[in-house]
């Protein structure tokens, strides 16, 4: 059963019931535009029907025919596996939902910098003029996308990660932890920068690099589900 929700705040179904997903669901709450109509979970079936951040669990996927048919149009995936969340858009999408753009009240969007649909900016996240965010990205706690970057779809920006100036982000890419990016480096599509990584040349496609600076250790296993 779906929580109950005020009349003129649209009803969202949020897709993940984890930690990022409580997340999520907090920046809903404080957005005043929507409210959490239920969520939903493949990975704990055994958690369908029960309550997760004052919404019901109310299936996985094969949720999705019987919501539209319900009149409910929005879908926010609440996950942290980049590929996965691509992944589930494009599912989502078939079904004919559409994605918001999620910003906390204590994050900074310039007014020349974009966001894409399914996009999250959370609490003390900076995304700075001229900056273009693609789609299903993740801009998470207190990290900084400068000027002019272009951080592509499904991409995440962890707690603390500063992009310089220019940087680009490919596809699906993971900025761990604390990693610091030097002006016009381009990352590789799903790749991954290690926790507090000093990275000041380009980064391939599909590998792991850390340290300081930033080396490739190795290719990543899964190219199109880094992060997780």
């Amino acid at each position: 059963m779906a929580s109950s929700m005020s009349s003129d705040l649209s009803p969202l179904v949020l897709y993940g019931a984890g930690g990022h997903a409580r997340v999520v669901a907090d920046i809903v709450r404080l957005s005043g535009q929507y409210a959490v109509f239920g969520l939903l979970d493949d990975v704990n079936r055994d958690r369908h029907g029960l309550l997760f951040e004052h919404a019901s669990i109310l299936g996985g996927l094969d949720q999705l025919d019987a919501l539209r048919a319900q009149g409910l149009r929005d879908l926010f995936i609440a996950i942290g596996d980049c590929g996965e969340r691509l992944r589930l858009a494009e599912a989502a999408s078939r079904a004919g939902f559409a994605f918001p753009t999620l910003v906390h009240p204590q994050a900074v969007v310039a007014a020349s910098a974009t966001l894409g649909e399914g996009t999250v900016v959370i609490a003390g996240g900076i995304v700075n003029p001229g900056a273009r965010v693609g789609a299903q990205v993740i801009v998470n706690t207190a990290a900084s996308v400068d000027h002019d970057c272009v951080v592509a779809d499904g991409a995440h920006i962890a707690c603390g990660a500063r992009l310089a100036g220019a940087v680009h982000v490919g596809r699906g890419a993971w900025i761990g932890l604390g990693a610091m990016i030097r002006e016009h480096v381009r990352v590789g599509a799903f790749s991954v920068v290690g926790a507090g990584a000093v990275v000041l040349d380009d980064v391939p496609d599909g590998v792991v690099v850390y340290g300081c600076p930033a080396k490739v250790i190795r290719h990543v296993r899964d190219p199109q589900s880094a992060g997780h």
